[in-house]
């Protein structure tokens, strides 16, 4: 899987899934014909090897635009709008311009430039890998902050995903600014 050239840009997003935190969307163009064996889809690499494909990312790439959406934000559009919007962020924010977008996923709605839609992009396409990648490490240091500000949810290790434990935390505790009130384990405890 290598680059297409400088001017296809990959376009991800880290944290639909979550009851807490932003989600985070990158936009990636890498160097003509660019190869990392790292470069791959964010879920199949470990917390280590997630880090090290970010630096040399960073490095290599010839424009990254990050876009963040806030559960504030999230519950009043929706997480799919949201996405979207981040999205839309993260490509305004590129340096470069480039001839065409490949987003993991689905069309971005009301996008302004050519793209191309790629369920399942981010294993096929090294560009919307990269992407991933940025996203998913940008998103993962915003909760380990909001793991010092919010220490009882483990945001340091379930990343606001609805695992067990942030559950029985979130009931015993009851939501904190961060979590998604749109989202139904949310939802159900702030009722009571």
């Amino acid at each position: 899987m290598r680059s297409r050239s400088n001017r296809v840009c990959g376009v991800d997003e880290a944290g639909r899934g979550p009851i807490a935190g932003p989600v985070v969307a990158a936009a990636v163009l890498l160097p003509e014909r660019f190869y990392h064996p790292l470069c791959r889809d964010s879920k199949t690499l470990s917390e280590k090897k997630r880090e090290e494909a970010y630096r040399l990312i960073k490095e290599v790439a010839v424009a990254i635009g990050v876009g963040i959406v806030g559960p504030k934000v999230i519950d009043r559009i929706n997480i799919r709008n949201a996405t979207f919007r981040a999205m839309m962020l993260a490509t305004r924010r590129l340096k470069v311009k480039p001839n065409l977008f490949l987003v993991d996923g689905f069309d971005i709605p009301s996008f302004p430039f050519p793209q191309v839609g790629i369920v399942n992009g981010d294993a096929c396409e090294i560009a919307i890998s990269a992407a991933s990648i940025i996203a998913k490490v940008t998103r993962d240091r915003i909760m380990l902050k909001l793991h010092r500000r919010y220490p009882d949810y483990g945001f340091n290790t379930n990343k606001g995903y609805p695992t067990r434990y942030h559950l029985k935390r979130l009931k015993e505790l009851g939501p904190t600014p961060i979590h998604r009130f749109s989202f139904r384990p949310v939802r159900d405890v702030a009722k009571r």
